[in-house]
């Protein structure tokens, strides 16, 4: 497993709740396999020079135990398959006792930058492989309810893009996240990505809430997905 310790800091807080949220232990999640890639020299530089990227296919997250204000953590991840051009990685974050605050698992799609088109991940892949953390893996693919809500459109702005000059996949979380009451307590969370979104777009949220569960779609104008996001949990 790769690693990296840090501490978490009040800029990171959801602030209705005083504790990570699933936007921030995405960032940390995302950073350390961002480390990872650059440590073993398979980093942006690399994947620029020969034309490739991995673009995150779904996420599914579950927190275990809330973090707060000054803990000292420790974030994980690694490689578990490689199979066409799918990569699965999962990634876990502990306390300073050790114990699981948050586990996820993470599926990428290898892509040709110059074709637009997913190629074969090579053998020759420098992560080393270890064995899938053992938690219950749910589909990649999330149902869209039938009853959604239309709600204001949202417009793409620079703070969105990455460098990939698209809308980085943790800023659909966060979008998403707006539309959680703070009397929701979110357990988990789903990310499907199937489209992407760039600068001056304009996103369609529509959403649907149960008891135990809040879908949002973020679409463009004719209803048709960039990214669904579920959240599981319950009122408080």
């Amino acid at each position: 497993m790769y690693s990296f310790n840090s501490r978490i800091r009040y800029s990171e807080l959801n602030h209705q709740k005083g504790e990570l949220d699933a936007y921030a232990i995405i960032n940390y999640f995302q950073d350390c396999s961002t480390f990872q890639s650059e440590d073993l020299n398979r980093g942006l530089s690399y994947l620029q020079e020969h034309n490739r990227v991995w673009l995150l296919n779904s996420w599914q997250l579950e927190i275990r135990k809330p973090a707060h204000l000054g803990e000292n953590i420790t974030i994980g991840t690694w490689a578990y398959d490689f199979k066409g051009f799918y990569g699965y990685r999962n990634f876990i974050m502990k306390d300073s006792q050790d114990n699981p605050l948050a586990v996820a698992n993470s599926i990428w799609v290898y892509l040709d930058t110059v074709t637009g088109k997913p190629v074969k991940v090579p053998y020759d892949t420098s992560y080393p492989i270890e064995p899938a953390y053992p938690m219950e893996y749910a589909n990649r693919k999330i149902s869209i309810p039938d009853a959604l809500v239309k709600n204001p459109q949202i417009t793409i702005v620079n703070s969105n893009i990455d460098s990939y000059n698209h809308v980085n996949n943790g800023q659909y979380i966060k979008m998403a996240q707006e539309f959680i009451p703070d009397s929701f307590s979110v357990r988990s969370m789903r990310a499907e990505y199937r489209r992407q979104a760039v600068m001056g777009d304009a996103i369609l949220p529509m959403t649907f809430t149960s008891d135990n569960c809040i879908t949002v779609v973020l679409a463009d104008a004719d209803e048709k997905p960039y990214a669904i996001v579920e959240f599981q949990g319950e009122s408080i």
